[in-house]
């Protein structure tokens, strides 16, 4: 018998404390404001890593500067972390929650 769990975002709910593991499908990729990266940087990064479009790139600029973080992706952590990974070489943090 299997008794592997694995996590199911349309039934389950991830409470405070709960551990996220690499089976988790519904993530988000963060990007954190900071003061020392230029919205054009920043804008250049979520199209050329995200790839975004420029005016969906300007607006999550905009909202990780005014809320202090936004999720600019979604998805399974295999699919989020070389982005995040590549976010992060360009001296933008980003993590995955």
């Amino acid at each position: 018998m299997n008794n592997t769990y694995h996590y199911n975002p349309q039934i389950d709910t991830i409470e405070e404390g709960d551990v996220l593991t690499k089976d988790a499908v519904n993530l988000s990729l963060i990007v954190w404001n900071d003061e020392i990266n230029t919205f054009d940087w920043v804008i250049n990064t979520l199209i050329e890593i995200c790839g975004h479009e420029r005016e969906q790139a300007e607006q999550c600029a905009m909202l990780i500067h005014t809320k202090g973080k936004y999720a600019v992706k979604n998805g399974s952590y295999e699919s989020l972390k070389p982005q995040q990974d590549a976010i992060n070489d360009r001296l933008i943090n980003a993590t995955i929650e």
